[in-house]
C-alpha cells in the first residue's frame, strides 16, 4: 500500500514540457494570430448555435439534436487544447504536469471520436428523413435519440479510456520535453523507457477502425440516399432533399479530410517535416469547430432564419 502511494505521489508530482512547433519558434507569435481568431469564432457560432437550439422549439428535433452535441463536442475539442497551445505561441514552452496531461489526452481522443460518432448519427438521421418521410417521427423518437446519444458517447468513453491506463503505466526515467502543442497518446509514449508496442497498437488500431467504421455507415446511409433521390419523380423534388444534406455534407468533408491527411502523412510521410505534422495536426481541432457553425447557418434555413432574427431583431420584422 505504501509503495502504490509514493507510486501515485511520484506520478502526480511528474511533469512534462510542451515545446510547440519545433524549428518555427520565431514565428509563433505570428502562427497564434489565426488560431486565436478560430477559436473565438468556435466559442462564440457554437454558444449561438447552442443557444438557438435550446430556446427555439420549432429547433427541437432529432437532427438539431446532434446538431447540438457536434457543438458541445467542438467547443470540448477545441478547448482542451487551444488556450494551451496560444499560452506557449505567446509565452514559451508550457510545462504540464501528468495527471493535467492524461486530462488533455482524454478529451482530446474522446471529442475526436465522439464527432465522428456524433456525424454517422446525423447521417443516420438524414438518411430516416430521406428514405422513410412518413415514418421519422415514429422512428427517430425522443427516447430513441436520447438511446442513440448515450450509446454513441458510451462507445467513445470506452474506446479512449484504455489510452489513458495505457499511457498511465509507463515509466519516464528519460527527457520529458514534448514537441507538440498538446498531449497525445502516441506523443507522450514514445518519451517512456519501456516497450510501447501495446500503446502503438491500441492507439493507433483501435480509435482509428473506430472511425473508419462510422465512415463507411455514412458512406453506406448516403448511397442509400442518393438512390432515394435518383427516384424521385421532379428534379426540384431531388434538390430539395439533397438541399436537406448540404450542411451534414460539409461538415463531412470539414472533419474527416485534415483528420485522415494528418493520419496518412504520420504514417506515409517520413520526409515531411515535424512543423508541417504538428500544425496540421492543430488544423483538425480548431479549423471544423470554428466553421461548423458557419456552414450549418448559411446552408440550414431554420438556424439562417433564427441567427438573423437575433442579430437583426428590427431588420427581420
Amino acid at each position: 500500500m505504501k509503495v502504490f502511494s509514493n507510486h501515485t505521489l511520484l506520478r502526480a508530482e511528474m511533469w512534462f514540457t510542451l515545446l510547440g512547433v519545433p524549428g518555427l519558434e520565431p514565428y509563433h507569435v505570428w502562427i497564434s494570430i489565426p488560431f486565436c481568431l478560430f477559436y473565438l469564432v468556435a466559442v462564440v457560432g457554437n454558444s449561438i448555435l447552442l443557444y438557438l437550439i435550446a430556446v427555439e422549439p420549432s429547433l427541437h428535433a432529432p437532427m438539431f439534436f446532434f446538431l447540438a452535441m457536434l457543438a458541445v463536442t467542438d467547443l470540448v475539442l477545441s478547448t482542451t487544447c487551444v488556450p494551451k497551445t496560444l499560452s506557449i505561441f505567446w509565452l514559451g514552452p508550457q510545462k504540464i504536469g501528468f495527471p493535467g496531461c492524461l486530462t488533455q489526452l482524454f478529451f482530446l481522443h474522446y471529442s475526436f471520436v465522439l464527432d465522428s460518432a456524433i456525424l454517422m448519427a446525423m447521417a443516420f438521421d438524414r438518411y430516416v428523413a430521406i428514405c422513410s418521410p412518413l415514418r421519422y417521427n415514429t422512428i427517430l423518437t425522443p427516447k430513441t435519440t436520447v438511446k442513440m446519444a448515450v450509446g454513441i458517447s458510451w462507445r467513445s468513453f470506452s474506446v479512449i479510456v484504455p489510452c489513458v491506463f495505457l499511457a498511465h503505466r509507463l515509466p519516464f526515467c528519460g527527457t520529458r520535453a514534448i514537441p507538440h502543442t498538446y498531449c497525445e497518446h502516441i506523443g507522450v509514449a514514445r518519451l517512456a523507457c519501456a516497450d510501447i508496442s501495446i500503446n502503438i497498437w491500441y492507439g493507433f488500431c483501435v480509435p482509428i477502425m473506430t472511425v473508419i467504421s462510422d465512415v463507411v455507415l455514412i458512406a453506406v446511409s448516403y448511397v442509400l440516399i442518393l438512390c432515394a433521390v435518383f427516384r424521385l419523380p421532379s428534379r426540384e423534388a431531388r434538390q430539395k432533399a439533397l438541399g436537406t444534406c448540404g450542411a451534414h455534407v460539409c461538415v463531412i468533408l470539414l472533419f474527416y479530410t485534415p483528420a485522415f491527411f494528418s493520419i496518412l502523412a504520420h504514417r506515409f510521410g517520413q520526409n515531411v517535416p515535424r512543423s508541417f505534422h504538428i500544425v496540421f495536426a492543430n488544423i483538425y481541432v480548431i479549423v471544423p469547430p470554428a466553421l461548423n457553425p458557419a456552414v450549418y447557418g448559411v446552408k440550414t434555413k431554420q438556424i439562417r432564419d433564427k441567427v438573423t432574427l437575433l442579430l437583426f431583431p428590427k431588420k427581420s420584422c
